[in-house]
């Protein structure tokens, strides 16, 4: 359907609607990305270079997209990736977890994020728990248990996020905690977006800052750049470490941020059930490819021992298609549903992931095959020296 007031037909629509609605410096940091940004470009961009090989008859009447991520049994290929502290709207975390489960989809919520894991949990059962190696192992235990009894169905470990934080078009001034003294300073951009100053007013909160999965529960959490001050400080685990980390959960356990055949297959070494191919969004080291260039080599490497899946740069269904086409078995998106919940709340979210599902059956029925199991290489076009075997 085309775009109407209340709903987009597109992610790039969702985006401008999100920079239209929401402060400067908040927009900023949706965008993010590292030094020049190459790799933040190239995540979007290696998608268009994959063609498609489509069929004109036969073609199946229904499709099927449902598929199964960490043990949930999902709609659609497209889970929602862990991101931190997300003021972009009041309901932040909580409004993505109810978008996802409007869209019969699950998510990740990162352990920076401002909502507590009960009450995510609450709004969409089907919700993963991201860990940093943050803190002591005490303090890591900790957080794991209580993701357990909150009743999480999986742990992401995040790896692909090193300090690589100065952009090339400037990063955005962000404070630490929202007072009197940053309500004057960020009143300009604020009073210039008086629709995103009601959503909060209605809600009658101010955008939270606070990382209250970090500790217990009830507890207040360290603003969110203590808690990366407190990540910085920690020494960066290894190999043993991670294996120690997964003993400390009997559920499924990802691992995000593989971008080389060989650490995919020390994930598998230390009893990891699922890995993502992931450079952080292009935040992380610029200049690594695009991570569907990385996609093929890890498939061939570790394919069939472990689920695999693909985040980064996904902007439309045709590029879930290309993924799954080439071995993923779904993907995971992050800028798209927080552009749409900038734009529309909770909605919003669903409104994404409703386009990206219009888009995965439009493209399969193209291709001919009636469910996204049945997509293999044979059905792209993928141009030589395009794949990234690092």
């Amino acid at each position: 359907m085309a775009s109407t007031s209340d709903w987009f037909e597109s992610v790039a629509e969702a985006q401008r609607r999100a920079k239209k609605r929401v402060p400067k410096s908040v927009y900023l940091a949706l965008l993010a990305g590292s030094e020049a940004g190459v790799t933040l470009d190239d995540n979007s961009a290696a998608f268009a270079e994959i063609g498609m090989r489509p069929h004109i008859a036969d073609l199946p009447a229904t499709r099927d997209l449902s598929t199964t991520v960490l043990g949930q049994q999902i709609s659609l290929p497209v889970i929602c990736s862990p991101t931190g502290v997300q003021a972009v709207d009041p309901a932040g975390e909580i409004g993505v977890a109810r978008g996802a489960a409007q869209s019969g989809t699950a998510l990740g919520l990162s352990s920076f994020g401002s909502k507590p894991i009960e009450e995510v949990v609450a709004a969409n059962e089907k919700t993963f728990f991201q860990v940093y190696w943050l803190g002591s192992r005490e303090d890591m235990v900790a957080r794991l248990e209580r993701a357990r009894e909150a009743g999480a169905k999986g742990v992401i470990v995040t790896l692909d996020w090193i300090f690589a934080t100065a952009r090339d078009w400037g990063s955005p001034a962000l404070p630490e905690k929202v007072d009197v003294k940053t309500a004057v300073k960020f009143a300009p951009q604020v009073l210039a977006r008086p629709g995103w100053l009601w959503r909060f007013a209605r809600s009658g909160k101010l955008p939270d800052l606070s990382t209250p999965n970090l500790v217990g529960r009830g507890e207040t959490g360290p603003t969110f750049f203590g808690a990366y001050g407190e990540w910085m400080g920690t020494p960066p685990p290894t190999w043993d470490d991670l294996a120690w980390l997964r003993s400390q959960w009997d559920g499924p356990f990802l691992i995000k941020g593989i971008s080389r055949p060989d650490d995919a297959k020390r994930a598998v070494d230390i009893g990891a059930t699922a890995i993502s191919v992931s450079n952080h969004g292009g935040n992380n080291l610029d200049s690594t490819p695009a991570a569907i260039r990385l996609l093929p080599s890890i498939v061939n490497t570790v394919g069939g021992q472990v689920e695999i899946l693909l985040d980064g740069g996904v902007r439309r269904g045709s590029d879930v298609v290309k993924a799954l086409a080439l071995g993923a078995q779904a993907v995971m998106i992050g800028r798209p549903y927080l552009w749409g919940m900038a734009a529309g709340g909770e909605r919003g979210v669903h409104n994404v992931l409703e386009v990206l599902r219009q888009g995965i059956d439009s493209t399969l029925y193209g291709l001919g095959h009636n469910s996204i199991h049945d997509l293999s290489p044979a059905d792209v076009l993928v141009p030589d020296g395009f794949t990234r075997g690092l």
